[in-house]
């Protein structure tokens, strides 16, 4: 799923391209992506763009006479620049905004079909939308404290819910905890001040470092490699490849649609975290440290 540092560059991609010019049409060739009835969507056409906004991880075209249209592309959504006029690709696409110097094209990339548009008549209703969380880069250390510690999660979860923070996700909570060399599943009511004044510095640097290097990556063009698993990430999307730290394999713990990437010996003192699935299968027999599970290997090949 793009996160802050992608949606980042994508807005300003789109400013860049679209910012006082009238969106004058736009065609929906998947009826689930539409979310909202009223205002219609063809209330948006005709309208010059006023702005382009990050919300979370929607991306929010803001039209003249306070209209909003917000798009969440949720895990395989995408956003494409393409010529003005071009036909919607029929597998993946979901929606193209037609301007008249291109066409900005939505497509998913997956049978579920999750990404959604929301048309929004006036701030207050685009405001609804809103998750809560606070908009870490320009947090302090007390604001990011305060947020982290509302309530007793792990770092993992924490990071990731958007009623503490805007934009994090999966991804770049893995590379932030790496980067801190703190583990995912420490409980925030256990952090010192110290630690907390850590994890935030640690926090600045890993969004602003990926949002300057995919700014980099995109020069003047569009976005078009956004993908959970970058080149260059410490540890997500990396389990069972050295640590670009120390060398120890990266760890990995998977969950639903989720997954935790992590070093143990940069952030959990050599002990392996449990996978829920696996641990509740193996009860003892699950190893607890890096040195069982590689003696486990080297006896299941010798078997």
């Amino acid at each position: 799923m793009p996160e802050l540092p992608d949606v980042t560059v994508y807005v300003e991609a789109l400013a860049a391209r679209v910012a006082g010019v009238a969106l004058e049409r736009v065609r929906v060739a998947s009826p689930s992506l539409l979310r909202t009835y009223e205002p219609p969507l063809r209330a948006a056409e005709g309208r010059h763009v006023v702005g382009v906004e990050r919300l979370g991880k929607r991306i929010v075209l803001a039209l003249e006479g306070e209209l909003f249209l917000s798009v969440h592309l949720m895990i395989a959504g995408r956003l494409r620049w393409r010529d003005a006029g071009v036909k919607i690709p029929k597998k993946v696409g979901l929606a193209a905004f037609d301007f008249p110097s291109g066409s900005l094209l939505l497509t998913e990339a997956s049978p579920k079909k999750r990404a959604a548009l929301h048309v929004l008549a006036g701030r207050t209703a685009l405001e609804a939308l809103d998750a809560g969380g606070i908009d870490v880069l320009s947090s302090t250390p007390e604001s990011f404290g305060a947020a982290l510690t509302l309530e007793n999660h792990t770092l993992k979860r924490a990071l990731t819910d958007p009623r503490l923070f805007s934009g994090i996700g999966n991804a770049y909570s893995d590379e932030i905890l790496h980067r801190a060399r703190m583990s995912p599943v420490t409980l925030t009511s256990r952090l010192t001040d110290d630690e907390i004044a850590h994890l935030h510095a640690a926090t600045l640097a890993t969004l602003g470092d990926w949002i300057e290097r995919t700014r980099r990556e995109t020069g003047d063009g569009f976005p078009e490699k956004v993908t959970a698993f970058r080149e260059g990430m410490a540890v997500h999307g990396r389990a069972g490849s050295p640590c670009p730290v120390c060398g120890t394999p990266v760890q990995r713990i998977a969950y639903a649609d989720n997954e935790t990437n992590y070093c143990p010996t940069c952030q959990t003192k050599g002990k392996l975290l449990a996978d829920r699935a696996l641990s509740r299968l193996l009860r003892e027999d699950w190893p607890k440290t890096l040195e069982e599970l590689e003696e486990r290997k080297r006896r299941s090949t010798a078997e």
